[in-house]
């Protein structure tokens, strides 16, 4: 019995090395999804490049290196085009030559990297989330929600430390006008793998004291925007859109409308222009009551003036009217007076009239009389007495 061929392991790699090399001369295409990457300070990338299953496995994994000198022009190209930077859990077409090292093992390099691909995805997968939250009715229950008249109290979500979230507070706090807002930042990442996870949790511990706040601000700024992946992730932007508060994004972009930005109550360009709004609501109602009090003001002169001119003609009317009547009770006065001036005793007694009593009464009939009465007349001058000899009633 012969014995069998024997191989050192590096010859049997070398060998393997050699048949790789000649099975795959030339370089190719690839479409995989980055399940890692690490970029190190060397200026050298490393990859690991997967393709999806139906299950939680992947059908095919194979680690990929791309060089400094290419890395470093492919990765600034492709972040100018597509706006975001290589990054895991992104679907790429990538250019890639086959390698078989004896002591690294099978790997791919990376040539080159195909940004159209990428945006395509991209676009796709934001299109597929828009229409699951067109389907499920929610896309625009935000704009159902009512912002309190005066918004005070906010609940923040932003990076600490981010310049973004440092421009929104020196806005609100330093308003020409003085108005008081009470903040309360919930941390969280804003870019990134974990970015959207991130804020959900911060969503979730709002949602916790919601009775406490007024709306919701989600800040992101401060440097340039290289990575807004997240917020057209459809978990985000369906919770933002079932908060119960109203939610304004201020995420710091100019180069397109995030679902995020889709689903808000309202969406402004920048963290400051985050804050102007919240100002601006107050400086609405400070400009209304100004023109109420103005109006109220001239409201109140006019009524003064329209009451005032009616005060003067009722003076007016009714010193007339006191005149009047004071001059028509001067006429029946006098009119009275000649009355009783005809009428007077004096008058009467100077027409020649006497007056006669009997016993201190006025005598009018002759019936009233017997013979032996006293009689007392009084004349215009002085008086009589007189003794009734007898009564004559003819």
């Amino acid at each position: 019995m012969s014995r069998m061929q024997s191989y050192s392991l590096s010859e049997l790699l070398r060998t393997i090395q050699f048949a790789v090399s000649a099975a795959f001369p030339d370089s190719y295409w690839v479409r995989a999804e980055i399940s890692g990457l690490s970029a190190r300070p060397n200026g050298h990338c490393y990859m690991e490049l997967a393709e999806g299953a139906s299950g939680s496995e992947y059908a095919a994994k194979i680690k990929a290196n791309c060089w400094k000198n290419i890395w470093t022009d492919l990765s600034a190209h492709f972040l100018e085009t597509v706006g975001q930077p290589v990054r895991t859990g992104m679907q790429v077409l990538v250019r890639v030559s086959v390698e078989m090292h004896p002591v690294f093992g099978l790997s791919l390099t990376v040539l080159d990297i195909d940004p159209s691909f990428t945006l395509g995805d991209l676009a796709q997968r934001k299109a597929e989330a828009l229409k699951r939250l067109e389907e499920e009715g929610i896309i625009d229950m935000q704009k159902g929600l009512s912002l309190p008249t005066l918004p005070r109290r906010i609940a923040v979500i932003s990076a600490p430390t981010a310049a973004g979230y440092q421009d929104f507070e020196h806005q609100l706090k330093n308003n020409p006008e003085g108005y008081t807002f009470l903040t309360t930042i919930f941390p969280a990442t804003m870019q990134g793998d974990t970015a959207a996870e991130s804020i959900v949790d911060a969503l979730q511990a709002i949602y916790n004291h919601e009775e406490a706040f007024d709306a919701v601000v989600i800040i992101r700024g401060g440097g340039a925007v290289t990575d807004l992946s997240c917020f057209d992730q459809y978990e985000l932007a369906a919770h933002c859109a079932q908060f119960p508060l109203p939610v304004i994004a201020g995420i710091g972009h100019t180069r397109d409308i995030s679902l995020v930005d889709r689903v808000a109550f309202i969406s402004v360009k920048t963290p400051t222009a985050a804050a102007e709004y919240l100002i601006s609501r107050f400086a609405e109602q400070d400009s209304a009551l100004t023109q109420l009090t103005e109006r109220l003001v001239r409201s109140a002169d006019t009524q003064i003036r329209t009451r005032t001119t009616v005060l003067e003609r009722i003076d007016k009317q009714l010193c007339m009217s006191v005149r009047t009547r004071l001059q028509r009770s001067h006429s029946t006065l006098e009119l009275i007076e000649q009355t009783v001036r005809l009428h007077s005793p004096e008058r009467i007694f100077r027409m020649g009239y006497s007056l006669t009593r009997c016993g201190g009464k006025v005598v009018r009939s002759a019936a009233d009389l017997k013979p032996g009465d006293v009689l007392t007349t009084t004349f215009e001058a002085g008086k009589a007495e007189s003794r009734v000899d007898k009564t004559d009633l003819k």
